[in-house]
């Protein structure tokens, strides 16, 4: 994956020992494939095989060895050989030839960007949710056969090295964990950018028109994204493919990887997806340079035995997401209009939260291993304590663009230089690489106050200036009146939904989510559009009595009711050419 001999790449050759793995299909109907793991040349007595527990690109632990059984290991004669656990995810083997064989069944019916599923439709695979390695000897070259279900009409797609129509090469186990495979009768699309094919897996029922139609504005999305960077990267074996399955019985994910992407939603190109789905792609693509070649130096190497953190994703993810709708509405995907419009949901999110006061961006990235994907059974105060990475790097990205091109200067060319330093090169950076270079850019006072005031901290910076430049307007209303709590339909009444979070007049009046508010002021709330119409006719400042259950017994409250602290942007429409051009330099196609 990352810190390869690039040498490698490029050709098929092999050094020392080549590990292998075959996987068929028999029983796809039930979800199961057969594996073989073939690992020759073995000097020690015992050997350990695991199962890996997390992904590229994911962060939590994910046990990938509870879907694997009938596990034999068997010497090169097919001996059975001794095996033993000795935790949850490995097996020890001993007594062996020299060659250690493992066969095993895996189970897999999830498809996203983390597990695998196997039915009569496709083998969609994450290698870390198919495959097990043995340790120490990570830096093989692999090869792995997939014997197809030629009755299904079955195609592999991948980035690994292709040798032949069904056995493919990794130079190591890095860049094999990192090389999802969709085997299936998909279709295709691709074309050339610069002497390098960019190509497109389709796996759904989508007609051969409306392919061509997302297809063209995929398209738009690559040639956007390159023009920020101003080149694209050069891929292994000078391909990039997106691997793409719109099918009612997947899971909605993307997730990036080297030289290619994973892409997955229910919603069919003619079911919604056509407009649902671009925004994944063109996330997912822009990782190509920040995550993938761009690469936080706590991510350098990914681990697979333990939970990935970093304190670097509110840049790595966070500013990647700011791009994700302004690529869109570069490439005349979606409109101006829809771009500002669309701001106004992450902007309140983040910025009406209370979470700010425990966690700046370095520390919401930390959390990433408890909420990426992450289960956990207990109940968390994760609305009042926690920011996703993604929506606070977004909204700081669009903060650092706006400041940067009030000084005439703008986050591309900004991605340019830290491309050039820390991609291209594939050097990994740390959070203080990345002020180094805003400051060689901008100026070192401009880069500390930056990096001070938002990343070390948590301040908000003056979107209302900022907006300003290019014709948008930020406002609240101080006049409407504002609970801090969310109430829905219950089995037993009106309950209040979610977390109340910290501040609001629901948390200082004591209420808390799973309360049935039973009335307000005295009148009996029956339904949700009671307690609305109650609050629409309130005042700010008007304090309310609340009498409410909680745990079968009655209660009462009074709420001081204050302004609603949401914010609204809007374009304004009516600017001077000069703001026009500025917002047009940052939205328009580049």
């Amino acid at each position: 994956m990352r810190l390869l001999l690039f040498a490698l790449l490029l050709t098929a050759v092999t050094y020392g020992q080549t590990n292998s793995y075959t996987i068929s299909f028999e029983n796809a109907t039930h979800h199961e494939a057969h594996i073989t793991a073939s690992f020759p040349g073995i000097k020690t007595n015992t050997v350990t095989v695991r199962m890996p527990r997390t992904s590229p690109g994911r962060y939590a632990i994910h046990e990938f060895a509870k879907n694997v059984y009938d596990l034999k290991a068997t010497n090169i004669k097919g001996e059975i050989l001794k095996t033993s656990r000795p935790d949850p995810y490995s097996w020890e083997i001993s007594g062996h030839d020299g060659t250690v064989n493992v066969t095993y069944t895996l189970f897999a019916d999830r498809a996203d960007g983390t597990y695998s599923q196997i039915d009569e439709t496709h083998a969609h695979l994450n290698m870390p949710a198919t495959f097990m390695f043995m340790e120490n000897t990570e830096e093989r070259p692999i090869e792995v056969t997939f014997k197809i279900r030629e009755d299904l009409n079955w195609k592999v797609a991948t980035q690994l090295k292709k040798l032949s129509d069904t056995t493919y090469y990794a130079p190591n186990l890095q860049y094999f964990m990192d090389s999802p495979t969709e085997i299936s009768d998909y279709k295709l699309r691709e074309y050339k950018v610069d002497e390098q094919n960019i190509r497109f897996v389709l796996h759904s029922p989508d007609t051969a028109n409306d392919f061509d139609t997302y297809w063209k504005n995929v398209q738009g999305v690559v040639e956007q994204e390159k023009a920020v960077f101003g080149e694209l990267p050069t891929f292994d074996y000078g391909e990039y493919t997106f691997l793409a399955c719109y099918l009612p019985h997947v899971s909605g994910d993307g997730m990036e990887h080297r030289n290619s992407t994973i892409l997955t939603d229910r919603e069919t190109l003619a079911d919604g997806g056509m407009q649902g789905n671009i925004g994944t792609v063109s996330h997912e693509f822009f990782h190509a340079w920040n995550v993938e070649r761009i690469r936080p130096d706590d991510l350098e190497p990914f681990d697979f035995t333990a939970a990935n953190m970093s304190g670097s994703l509110w840049f790595a993810e966070g500013f990647t997401s700011y791009y994700t709708n302004l690529i869109l509405a570069r490439a005349g995907i979606i409109t101006p209009e829809d771009y500002v419009k669309g701001l106004n949901r992450t902007f309140n999110y983040v910025w009406n939260s209370p979470a700010r006061a425990y966690f700046n961006p370095i520390e919401m990235s930390y959390q990433a291993p408890f909420v990426d994907a992450a289960t956990s059974v207990d109940p968390v105060n994760r609305g009042n304590t926690f920011i996703s990475y993604y929506s606070y790097g977004s909204v700081l990205g669009l903060a650092l663009d706006l400041e940067l091109r009030a000084n005439e200067l703008n986050l591309d060319d900004f991605f340019k230089r830290v491309w050039k330093k820390y991609g291209k090169t594939e050097v990994a950076y740390t959070i203080e690489n990345l002020e180094g270079v805003l400051g060689e850019y901008a100026g070192a006072a401009f880069a500390k106050a930056y990096f001070s005031k938002y990343i070390y901290n948590s301040e908000m910076p003056d979107y209302e200036q900022l907006f300003k430049q290019v014709g948008l307007t930020i406002t609240q209303d101080s006049k409407k009146p504002f609970t801090g709590m969310t109430t829905e339909k219950s089995s037993k009444g009106i309950s209040i939904a979610r977390t109340v979070n910290q501040g609001t007049p629901a948390y200082l009046a004591g209420l808390e989510k799973g309360d049935l508010i039973l009335k307000v002021n005295d009148k009996n709330i029956e339904e949700a559009e009671d307690f609305n119409e109650v609050i629409a006719a309130s005042k700010v400042g008007e304090i309310l009595s609340i009498a409410y259950e909680r745990f079968g017994e009655t209660k009462t409250a009074t709420m001081t009711l204050v302004s609603d602290p949401t914010y609204l942007i809007e374009m304004n429409t009516n600017v001077k050419s000069k703001v026009e051009k500025a917002r047009d330099a940052w939205l328009g196609k580049q």
